[in-house]
């Protein structure tokens, strides 16, 4: 089995930023407005003489995404209406350049990324709801495909990679995905080339070329590489709502607890989390998703070094099916899903005592150590059967998953 250090890098980034930005942002409706609302395309058009995001879109962007832990920015360069935030150098005045703003976004957004040493990555759609050639030509449409895409790859400097998205709309289709690929390659031969498979495909596999396999909003699960030629990373995308383009009236947010379980779910299995903002009209985050960022970058300062290098163990732990260990080295990491807290049982949801990890493991321990706090854990270890004291939360602290760092005394081999 071929395995390629970049995609290694990819997997070690963990935890990334998706953003969804468009001309639809501004009615504020979602990124499926044309077609779920029936806009025809003279008038959906207009909405490109309208746009003119903030000057510091993009720095406000990097830094939140910065701030909230993430290593990458994949960001939605052209989506199914078919509009470009990119320069496309002459193949269509459907762009940005040619908008209200009269500016090539995508650049401000690869400057922005390198600013706060953030890796951009490029969303490019397949499907094609402007384009005439999409329905009416499709082998001609496929080189505009290829020739937007090769821009991309050559005006921009190094990127982490091309995230495609709508092959699924013409499954029976001929996508001529060697060219395109070759394209990508020829450009950037380490870029990441990932080609989403929608909810009705999760993790599946495809051409030898992709280098992820993508579960969109479903759990990660262990991928099964036996026989494949090259080793595939996995990515799984979220939305913080029911929308990934911004939706001024979807009130749908999901709590942050259940943001932190799916990063943590993700890493479980060495998926990388790619968490989803759908910028507004002027290119600002929301309040709410911006808050919702804060709270994650929270949690992601406390375990940082948990969720990055370490690699999947098949240690378990009795009776907790959702609590896991990941191993660096000699180096291990708990993960404690939703650990009990000492408080009055009129006050608490959880008062139980105590919350014992048992698990086999064969190297001695020398210490365990909450990463969040620096305090000690209690445990014992007779041979290799191991219980670690994973003592509940004291009222006034919940941290949804805790993890807790166990130094051994050998080192394991890989």
């Amino acid at each position: 089995m071929i395995v390629k250090q970049y995609i290694r890098d990819f997997e070690q980034l963990g935890f990334g930023m998706f953003v969804h930005f468009g001309i639809y942002s501004q009615q504020a409706k979602g990124e499926w407005l044309q077609a779920l609302h029936g806009v025809p395309v003279q008038t959906y058009e207009q909405l490109a003489q309208t746009f003119d995001p903030r000057p510091d879109w993009a720095v406000e962007l990097a830094k939140t995404a910065k701030k909230a832990g993430c290593k990458y920015i994949n960001i939605t360069t052209r989506h199914h209406d078919g509009f470009s935030l990119f320069d496309t150098c002459g193949l269509s005045d459907y762009d940005a350049p040619h908008t209200a703003c009269g500016r090539d976004l995508i650049r401000e957004f690869v400057d922005a990324c390198r600013a706060e040493g953030l890796i951009p990555f490029f969303y490019h759609t397949l499907m094609d709801w402007h384009h005439p050639d999409y329905e009416q030509n499709f082998p001609r449409y496929l080189q505009y495909l290829r020739d937007s895409v090769e821009i991309l790859c050559k005006n921009y400097g190094k990127i982490g990679g091309l995230w495609f998205d709508g092959m699924w709309h013409k499954p029976d289709a001929d996508w001529q995905e060697d060219a395109l690929y070759e394209t990508i390659r020829r450009h950037q031969p380490e870029a990441m080339i990932i080609n989403n498979t929608g909810l009705s495909a999760l993790g599946a596999l495809g051409h030898i070329e992709l280098d992820s396999v993508t579960f969109e909003r479903g759990k990660p699960q262990p991928l099964n590489m036996e026989g494949a030629p090259k080793y595939v990373a996995s990515e799984m995308c979220e939305i913080t709502c029911d929308h990934w383009g911004y939706a001024g009236e979807d009130l749908n947010y999901k709590s942050t607890g259940q943001l932190i379980r799916e990063l943590a779910d993700c890493r479980r299995y060495r998926s990388n989390m790619l968490m989803n903002v759908g910028l507004m009209g002027d290119g600002s985050i929301s309040p709410i998703d911006a808050q919702i960022f804060g709270v994650l970058g929270r949690w992601v300062s406390y375990f940082d070094e948990a969720i990055r290098k370490p690699a999947p163990t098949d240690i378990v732990i009795e009776g907790k099916p959702n609590d896991f260990i990941l191993r660096d080295g000699s180096t291990y990491y708990l993960f404690c899903y939703d650990l009990p807290m000492v408080a009055d049982a009129n006050v608490a949801m959880y008062t139980t005592a105590e919350y014992d990890s048992k698990f086999r493991l064969k190297d001695p321990i020398r210490s365990v150590t909450w990463m969040d706090n620096g305090e000690k854990v209690e445990f014992h270890q007779e041979g290799e059967e191991t219980v670690v004291k994973t003592v509940p939360f004291i009222y006034g602290r919940s941290l949804v998953v805790r993890v807790a760092k166990i130094e051994t005394q050998e080192k394991c081999c890989d």
